[in-house]
């Protein structure tokens, strides 16, 4: 049975911080919370922390995951190239609830890409999310903790009723939103919102 980790989403604790990011990084499963949803958290160099992902949710496997990234260092190390409006979009939104479709750079393992060479990133503004990304060497694997197709749960005990026996750590950072981020995809030409989330309105016209 996964244990349950309440840290304040206002003040996290650093040695708090520090013990989820050693599950994520011995090939665990953390559930923890984002500006957005909770998301289910694992190292995606780990392929069986990976596998579990898919299962905890029955995903498609042919599904790609999004994930969130610490800086724009690591964003370098990931992706092809950042077009134009791509790097309007990272200045005036990131951190925050924009994930943005970029081409993966070759040779990245799955699920770093999905099945087209593609790739979902974005820096959360969540302190709690925040200070485990960066407390990472990694991106860090941010599909929507709930199962797929189901409902969206906001809160540490829906998230317990479904999940606490199918992950090692939840954390409780209290109730999220519950809107899922901004999609845009910057593969395309010209590049266009796929899913509208939290922000709202005509981003790909934002040049």
């Amino acid at each position: 049975m996964g244990k349950v980790m309440r840290i304040d989403p206002l003040n996290p604790l650093p040695q708090h911080i520090k013990q989820a990011v050693e599950i994520i990084e011995a090939g665990g499963v953390v559930i923890y919370p984002t500006e957005t949803l909770y998301g289910i958290g694992v190292n995606p160099f780990c392929p069986g922390a990976v596998q579990r992902v898919y299962r905890i949710k029955g995903r498609e496997a042919s599904k790609s995951i999004p994930f969130l990234i610490k800086d724009l260092y690591m964003l370098a190390d990931l992706v092809e190239e950042v077009p134009p409006l791509g790097k309007t979009l990272i200045e005036r939104y990131w951190p925050g609830p924009l994930t943005l479709i970029f081409w993966a750079k070759k040779g990245l393992p799955f699920p770093l890409h999905g099945k087209e060479g593609k790739l979902g990133l974005r820096i959360s503004s969540h302190p709690i999310a925040r200070m485990i990304s960066e407390a990472m060497e990694t991106p860090l694997t941010s599909t929507s903790a709930n199962p797929a197709g189901g409902e969206d749960l906001i809160d540490i005990q829906g998230l317990c009723q479904v999940f606490r026996n199918k992950v090692d750590l939840l954390i409780d950072g209290g109730n999220v939103p519950g809107v899922g981020s901004t999609v845009v995809d910057l593969t395309v030409t010209p590049p266009k919102t796929v899913r509208e989330g939290i922000l709202k309105g005509p981003l790909c016209e934002e040049v």
